[in-house]
């Protein structure tokens, strides 16, 4: 059996949905990368019976390492590393050195500040410095370290903070407890597949057939998603499936050549980026109220080509900022292709820019009308040197889900518009 992991995300914050758990899902996923087997994911408050409970539960599973994440900060409430302590039968000890490290770094952040009590915050802040006899100290990101506590099960404990959390985890990765722990680990290698265009019934249909056709299928570990809009084909396996990997590959590609955009796992927010190489777009956003231009610019180095947006939510905007005619709105409505290819037209204009991407729709919850029903929206792309893909879409969902997967459908229009200036074929429904 492969190594087994636990893993305890503490917070009361975290227990009642103030702030969302990112800290489970990422760990869950490097340790997915290694080969270890996750047994749970659980999440409790900042009470000393409840934390005690979570990892004796752990520990009753027969987990080889426990990851817990928060609760290593300096107030009262912050008593993870106690609660580690005593499970693990050690004494909490000061570490001198690591106390003048923490106060090195508070002394840093508190230099802006006047008439600060550094004896004060020292004294407050040495609980941070007291580690569980034994254990190893993970140098703190923030300012709060984490521990490696070897035994069986090992524990590593972590700070709440994703930034802090990530990089102390590598850290952590690294040392012999750790190592020892996940010694038994599996080997994977992971796959994954991207399609577009297609619904979850349908991958359920091919899957049920590849599994007829294919020997050895059931040596493939198979999990699927549907993420703003695409679906997720993730395929672990041990290094010698492979060749039944590739059956399940082509039997996909055979299957659904159009819909697959990315075989590698790549996104098609950084497809689209390296496609916009050399070029230099323009959003015009209604319904979206600025998500497109959002998503474009969340991949660094997006400056190169983003020149800028509007969202022309009235109507009154879409003609005076993108000269949108009027007698065109009142003609065909704000919802409908000419308007949407007019904005994008504007785009061009306004923006000084080569590509052009718009949308308006009809997000919810009301607004919608027989002929166009909520969800109703209109995507128009246009290339100054090339191809033009305007297309009106009834998007499922509420108003949330209408805007979020509406960025999505945007993005595979100007990947589509953007290939098809070098691949007119690809440009066809």
């Amino acid at each position: 059996m492969s190594a087994r992991a636990g893993i305890v995300v503490t917070g009361t914050e975290v227990l009642t949905g103030r702030v969302t758990d990112r800290n489970g899902p990422w760990l869950a996923d490097r340790l997915l990368e290694l080969g270890v087997e996750l047994a749970h994911i659980t999440i409790c408050g900042d009470r000393p019976d409840d934390i005690t409970a979570q990892l004796r539960f752990l520990a009753d599973q027969g987990v080889d390492l426990i990851i817990t994440s928060g609760g290593l900060g300096p107030t009262a409430d912050d008593m993870t590393v106690e609660m580690v302590a005593k499970f693990c039968g050690r004494e909490l000890v000061l570490d001198t050195e690591l106390e003048e490290k923490i106060f090195a770094i508070l002394k840093r952040l508190r230099a802006r500040f006047t008439n600060v009590d550094l004896d004060a915050v020292r004294a407050a802040n040495r609980k941070q410095a007291l580690v569980p006899a034994g254990s190893e100290i993970l140098d703190p990101v923030g300012t709060a370290p984490g521990v490696v506590v070897p035994g069986k099960p090992t524990v590593v404990v972590l700070p709440g903070p994703p930034r802090e959390l990530q990089p102390m985890w590598h850290t952590a990765l690294q040392t012999a407890p750790v190592q020892e722990a996940i010694a038994g680990r599996t080997i994977y290698r992971q796959e994954t597949v991207r399609m577009f265009g297609l619904p979850e019934s349908g991958l359920a249909e091919t899957l049920r057939e590849a599994e007829q056709r294919i020997d050895g299928f059931d040596r493939l570990e198979i999990t699927t998603c549907l993420r703003r809009g695409e679906l997720e084909i993730v395929t672990r396996y041990e290094p010698d499936a492979a060749d039944v990997y590739a059956e399940l590959l082509a039997v996909l590609r055979e299957r659904h050549a159009r819909q697959i955009f990315s075989e590698d796992g790549s996104l098609i927010d950084d497809q689209v980026a390296a496609l916009l190489a050399g070029r230099r777009i323009a959003t015009a956003e209604s319904c979206t109220g600025g998500l497109i231009a959002a998503r474009l610019t969340d991949i660094p180095g997006s400056s190169a080509y983003v020149a800028g947006g509007a969202v022309v939510y009235a109507n009154e905007a879409k003609s005076e900022v993108l000269e949108v005619d009027p007698a065109l709105i009142e003609e065909h409505g704000a919802v409908s292709e000419p308007v949407a290819e007019a904005m994008a037209q504007g785009a061009l204009r306004r923006f000084d820019a080569d590509t052009a991407v718009a949308t308006t729709g009809i997000a919810g919850p009301g607004g919608g009308t027989k002929e166009k029903p909520v969800g109703t929206v209109c995507f128009s792309v246009q290339l100054a040197d090339g191809p033009c893909l305007t297309r009106t879409l009834l998007l499922p969902g509420n108003r949330s889900d209408v805007r979020e997967r509406s960025t999505t459908v945007a993005m595979h229009l100007l990947r589509r518009a953007l290939l098809g200036a070098k691949d007119p074929a690809l440009l066809e429904d």
